[in-house]
């Protein structure tokens, strides 16, 4: 099975050194000196691994037989490709790959229906679950324990607990307008609002 491990970006200096993102969460692995990895656009790879370091919290790549800044700012874009054994795991329990995570159904901590994981994406501060709804829309998922709260590998879903807002733009109007009822109460009432009325609706955002 082919795992998306790493994009390459520009060149760095003049050596063929290239900037990469790395797409997994195992690059001592995925991406050390001697590894052979197949690329998208087909055309551009095979490439083997010459040299990795890490320069200003980036990591830096040189490929066997790049060996000019023209050469590597040509690999620009380029996904890089790994083999892995289907059956593979994360060493850590709690990642997964993305294909183990692809095709998940999503489901609301009541197990109302939300969607299916049709997409990973990689962001420099999280991942994002691309779910698709029923009805064809799109809706993007932080990949985080605080909003998804289980991953069930044997019964294929994915358990959200997200924050107002999240999933549709009314959620957030209707916890807002609670919010305010619960305090326009408490103002008339002399005593504070009561959790479950207001202040619970909004202690689930995300970190």
């Amino acid at each position: 099975m082919q795992l998306v491990v790493a994009r390459i970006g520009r060149a760095h200096g003049i050596k063929g050194e290239v900037t990469v993102e790395v797409r997994t969460d195992e690059p001592e692995l995925r991406l050390g000196p001697g590894a052979v990895l197949a690329t998208d656009p087909p055309a551009a790879g095979p490439l083997t691994i010459a040299t990795g370091r890490v320069h200003s919290g980036r990591l830096l790549l040189r490929f066997e037989g790049v060996r000019d800044r023209t050469a590597a700012e040509a690999l620009r874009n380029a996904l890089l490709i790994a083999e892995v054994d289907p059956q593979e795991l994360p060493e850590d329990p709690d990642e997964y790959y993305d294909h183990q995570l692809m095709d998940l159904d999503v489901v609301l901590t009541d197990g109302t229906p939300i969607g299916r994981v049709t997409e990973i994406s990689h962001l420099p501060s999280q991942d994002l679950f691309i779910v698709e709804r029923p009805d064809g829309s799109e809706v993007m998922i932080p990949f985080v324990e605080q909003i998804v709260t289980e991953i069930d590998l044997e019964e294929q879903r994915a358990v959200v607990d997200p924050p107002p807002g999240l999933l549709d733009e009314r959620d957030a109007l209707v916890a807002s307008a609670r919010e305010a009822a619960a305090r326009e109460a408490a103002a008339g009432e002399g005593a504070p609002a009561d959790r479950a009325e207001g202040d619970g609706d909004a202690d689930g955002a995300a970190r």
